[in-house]
C-alpha cells in the first residue's frame, strides 16, 4: 500500500527508495489480461532506485494458466535536458562485452547494414552482443510462419540474420548508434576515466516533435504556452533584484521541491543565470549555472597552469557547453558533462572525482572489471594530489564553443601570468552542437 503523503501522522518515504532484496512491501500486485491466452494474469510493479544509477519501474507479468512470464525494466527518473546520441566503433572482441543501458525512447542503429530498430518502449541493460542477438531473435520471431506464407521475403530475412551473425565474428569493423532523446542511455567506457577513441557521445538539443514523442509536451500546450509568452512581454520583471522560485521534483527522491533562480552579474565576464535546488526530503542540493547572454560568436578556450595552492581558490563557471580537459592526466571531458556550474577549481576537480569514482554506473558493483577498477583508483588518487596541493605544475583547460565559461584574473585588471584565453572560429560539429546549422535569422518570415 502506498503511503498517504497528506497524512502528517505516517512517516515520510521517498517515491522511488533504495534497492532492498529483503523489502517488500513496495511491490503493487494487479491482475491484468495474459496476451498469449487471453485468461487473467498477475502483474508486479517495483519503483526502486538502483545504487549509483537513476530510479527505475521493474514490472513482472506471470500467467498461471498458459505459464507465459515477461519482465521488463523501465526509467522513473527526470528526462534530460538534452538528448544523447552514442557512435560506437566495435573493432575488437572486447567491444561485443561493452555494457549499454538503452532506455524506452532509445533507437538503435548499425550503419552498415542499413538497419534501423526504432524505440522498443522497453528499456533494457545489456552488451553490444545483446543487441544483436535481440536483432536476431526479433528478426526469427514467426519466421516458420512467414516461410509459409511469404517465401521470398522470408528468404531475404533468412539472408540479413546471417550478415548480423557475422558482424559478431569481426571480419571487419562496423558501427553501433545509439539516439535517445530522453538523454538516459549509456555506452561503457572500458578506458574511463580517460578519453574513448571509439566512442563519439554527442549531446543535442531535442526537436518540437521530439518533445512531443517522449510526452513532455503536446501540440495544444505549445500554443497556450505561445499565448502565455505574449502576455509575458507585457510584464516587466526586475530580474537582478529579485529570487524567483518555481516547483519541481527532487531529482534524487523524486519529492516535490522548489527551486530558486537568480540573474547575477560576474565583474570582468556577463550576466548568468545561477539556479538552486535543496530538497528538505532527502537534503539533496544542486546548482546549474546558464548563460544570460546568448551564444558569443566565437567559441573561447581558456588554459590555466597551476602552480600553487592559491589557484585551486579561483572561481570557475563552466556552462553545459564547456569542455575539460587535464593534458597531463590524459582527461577529457566532453561538452556537457556535470551540466553548468559556478565553483572553483578545487570545487570542480572534486566533482570530476566524484563523478569518476563514485557516481559511475558502470565503475560500482560485482560485474566491474578488476583492472579497470585499479586504473580508476590510481586516477582519483591523483586528482586528490591536485585538490591537496602535493601535485601542481599541471595545466586545466576550459574549452566552450558557446564562449559562455569564466576563469577568475586573480590579477585583473592586470594580465594574468600562468593564464591564457584563446578565441577561435567554431567547425561545424561545434556549430551543430549548439544547433547553428540549422538556425535562420534572415528571411524566416517567408518560409
Amino acid at each position: 500500500m502506498l503511503n498517504d503523503a497528506s497524512d502528517p501522522e505516517k512517516p515520510s518515504s521517498a517515491l522511488f527508495p533504495d534497492l532492498n532484496p529483503d523489502d517488500q512491501d513496495g511491490v503493487t500486485e494487479m491482475e491484468s489480461l495474459c496476451l498469449h491466452c487471453y485468461e487473467q494474469g498477475v502483474t508486479r510493479l517495483l519503483l526502486t532506485k538502483i545504487p549509483f544509477f537513476r530510479e527505475v519501474i521493474i514490472s513482472s507479468f506471470q500467467c498461471d494458466v498458459c505459464g507465459y512470464s515477461d519482465r521488463s525494466i523501465q526509467s522513473g527518473g527526470v528526462i534530460q535536458e538534452k538528448g544523447v546520441q552514442f557512435t560506437l566503433s566495435v573493432v575488437k572482441t572486447e567491444d561485443l562485452n561493452r555494457q549499454i543501458v538503452k532506455s524506452d525512447y532509445a533507437s538503435f542503429a548499425l550503419p552498415e547494414l542499413e538497419f534501423e530498430q526504432i524505440p522498443s518502449r522497453k528499456g533494457d541493460v545489456s552488451t553490444v552482443e545483446g543487441l544483436l542477438d535481440s536483432v536476431v531473435s526479433g528478426l526469427q520471431l514467426m519466421q516458420a510462419e512467414r516461410m509459409k506464407v511469404d517465401p521470398e521475403n522470408a528468404t531475404k530475412i533468412d539472408a540479413f540474420i546471417q550478415k548480423v551473425k557475422k558482424l559478431k565474428e569481426l571480419e571487419s569493423p562496423f558501427t553501433l548508434v545509439i539516439n535517445d532523446p530522453t538523454g538516459n542511455s549509456f555506452v561503457e567506457n572500458p578506458r574511463a576515466p580517460h578519453t574513448d577513441d571509439q566512442l563519439l557521445t554527442v549531446h543535442y538539443v531535442r526537436s518540437h516533435q521530439q518533445d512531443i514523442d517522449i510526452g513532455i509536451t503536446t501540440e495544444d500546450e505549445v500554443t497556450d504556452e505561445n499565448e502565455a509568452a505574449t502576455e509575458d512581454d507585457e510584464t516587466d520583471l526586475n530580474l537582478k533584484s529579485e529570487v524567483l522560485r518555481f516547483p519541481e521534483n527532487c531529482p534524487n527522491c523524486n519529492a516535490p521541491c522548489s527551486t530558486n533562480m537568480k540573474l547575477v552579474d560576474i565583474p570582468y565576464f556577463k550576466q548568468v543565470v545561477i539556479m538552486a535546488t535543496n530538497c528538505e526530503a532527502c537534503g539533496h542540493r544542486d546548482s546549474e549555472v546558464k548563460g544570460g547572454c546568448g551564444i558569443e560568436d566565437r567559441g573561447q578556450k581558456i588554459t590555466l597552469r597551476l602552480t600553487g595552492v592559491k589557484d585551486l581558490s579561483r572561481d570557475i563557471l563552466k556552462s553545459d557547453t564547456c569542455g575539460v580537459k587535464i593534458p597531463e592526466l590524459d582527461l577529457e571531458l566532453v561538452e556537457g558533462t556535470l551540466g553548468g556550474k559556478f565553483t572553483t577549481v578545487e570545487g570542480l576537480l572534486t566533482q570530476i572525482r566524484d563523478q569518476i569514482g563514485g557516481k559511475n554506473p558502470f565503475i560500482l558493483g560485482d560485474s566491474f572489471n578488476d583492472e579497470v577498477r585499479k586504473k580508476v583508483i590510481e586516477f582519483c588518487c591523483k586528482l586528490d594530489k591536485i585538490i591537496s596541493g602535493e601535485m601542481l605544475d599541471v595545466h586545466l583547460i576550459l574549452d566552450d564553443p558557446a564562449g559562455n565559461s569564466y576563469m577568475q584574473n586573480i590579477f585583473a585588471p592586470d594580465a594574468d601570468p600562468e593564464m591564457s584565453t584563446e578565441r577561435y572560429i567554431r567547425n561545424f560539429e561545434q556549430n551543430e552542437l549548439l544547433g547553428l546549422n540549422d538556425m535562420k535569422t534572415e528571411n524566416y518570415a517567408s518560409e
